[in-house]
């Protein structure tokens, strides 16, 4: 997933996920804080001996911004 600044048009990543995963619904909370980004269907088709999980994945800033 990437992020673009609309003043200087600068890109830069702000999450990647795992192998073969969807990344879905990023959304904010209400107060702009807290950012839940949904990872579905991760894991290499036909490899490794776990079985991969859907999750949802909560982002903050470490001194407690706004996000965005």
């Amino acid at each position: 997933m990437l992020y673009a600044d609309p003043d200087t048009g600068e890109t830069n990543s702000f999450l990647v996920g795992p192998k073969e995963c969807e990344v879905t619904g990023p959304c904010r909370s209400m107060d702009r804080k807290t950012m839940f980004v949904g990872l579905q269907h991760p894991g290499d088709k036909g490899g490794g001996g776990t079985t991969p999980y859907s999750t949802v994945s909560v982002v903050t800033r470490a001194d407690g911004s706004e996000i965005g």
